[in-house]
């Protein structure tokens, strides 16, 4: 069969499902399927995908096809490149707060985070009036606009990232091979074509599965339970983003609260803190509110803000809802940093009852919400979510 080796890897990656370590409840099973659910489409798209010389970007994660504690705020596309051509890149720049490029040499493995070969955001190129702008990278590159690509390149990132879901608008971006312009890719005559494609989605489901299960034990799980880092550059080379990881195990009597200073827009246009599973994917951030942003979330008058991360409702704007989850990741991220970030700038973390609540939390009166305000929440994020979606 045509398909024989993806579908033994299919078996395999079932296999991987089943035996993860974190296993406890019928709960973290049923997710698990599901993202592999995600992960079988995401693995096809991305063969598909693979085209070197007639290239176009492609979502590398989205709501339904989850991997590597994806950003709930963040659109991630990315095209395959040969480090001899030259790609031009067209788009027009929208309103959210962060766009920004990376070229990465290799893939992610179990083993090794790919080498980030060039990473900036879209201060470092020159935007036309109407948002408009022409990219070039190439084995020669040089100017303001033009980027080398180093030996090994093999691929181009782009993210973009929402800091107000509700107002902020993407925009658009498309990539071509230079000398591609006006043809068309060779028909697929042979089947044999078709055979290496199945093969190779079966060895990225292999390899993503593995490598994001492996990702925890660099990052998070080295750290104390319920504590996070001070912000650190993310690892993988990214530019001006800093991170504060942690982990957390809760009992539905338990809150974490995170304490954090609002960076402000002068500093990072971009901050938000999110909750993610032990599968290392995120949390609902569509149904819930598992994931919030400077813009969404209260800031308390002494320009902290203070997140509730409990399965109990603590009737607060700024809960994180756990969804059932008692253990799980939290990270916060600043984009387009203006400065480093100091440990002063990170959080701060402390564990208590939730009937606690009401006397822990400074301000918690005027940061109570009702039943009506939360459906109201939950509905705007409904609402921008699939906007979002549909461009």
């Amino acid at each position: 069969m045509l398909t024989q080796p993806f579908a033994d890897a299919l078996a395999e990656a079932e296999k991987i499902i089943a035996g993860a370590p974190f296993i406890a409840t019928e709960q973290d099973l049923a997710e698990g399927y599901d993202y592999l659910a995600g992960s079988i489409q995401g693995s096809l798209r991305l063969a598909w995908a693979y085209q070197r010389d007639f290239p176009y970007f492609v979502a590398s994660t989205g709501p339904y096809a989850k991997m590597g504690l994806d950003n709930p705020d963040t659109l991630y596309f990315h095209a395959y490149l040969r480090d001899d051509a030259e790609y031009v890149v067209t788009g027009r720049r929208g309103t959210t707060a962060d766009l920004s490029f990376q070229v990465l040499r290799g893939d992610y493995s179990p083993v090794e985070v790919p080498d980030s070969l060039s990473a900036f955001d879209d201060r470092a190129i020159d935007i036309a009036g109407d948002g408009s702008f022409e990219l070039r990278f190439g084995p020669s590159g040089t100017g303001r606009n033009c980027f080398r690509l180093g030996a090994g390149s093999s691929m181009l990132l782009v993210r973009e990232a929402y800091s107000d879901w509700g107002t902020e608008r993407r925009g658009t971006i498309s990539i071509r091979r230079a000398d591609r312009a006006g043809c068309a890719p060779p028909a697929t005559t042979s089947t044999d074509a078709l055979a290496k494609r199945y093969s190779v989605a079966g060895k990225i489901l292999l390899s993503r599965l593995r490598t994001f299960l492996a990702f925890p034990e660099w990052f998070y799980l080295s750290e104390p339970v319920n504590t996070m880092t001070p912000p650190r550059p993310t690892p993988g080379g990214l530019a001006t983003q800093f991170s504060s990881a942690g982990h957390y195990d809760l009992d539905d009597a338990e809150a974490m609260i995170v304490t954090v200073p609002a960076a402000g827009r002068a500093v990072a246009p971009y901050q938000g803190i999110q909750l993610g599973s032990m599968w290392y994917v995120s949390l609902d951030y569509i149904n819930h509110q598992t994931s919030l942003t400077a813009d969404q979330a209260r800031i308390d008058p002494d320009g902290m803000m203070r997140f509730v991360i409990s399965e109990r409702d603590p009737g607060v704007a700024n809960w994180l809802e756990r969804t059932g989850h008692r253990r799980g990741y939290v990270q916060i991220r600043w984009q387009r940093l203006t400065r480093d970030l100091t440990p002063g700038d990170g959080p701060t973390v402390s564990v208590i009852q939730v009937a606690e609540i009401g006397e822990r939390l400074p301000y918690y009166e005027d940061a109570r919400v009702s039943p009506a305000e939360w459906r109201a929440r939950i509905a705007a994020r409904q609402a921008a979510v699939a906007m979002r979606m549909l461009g």
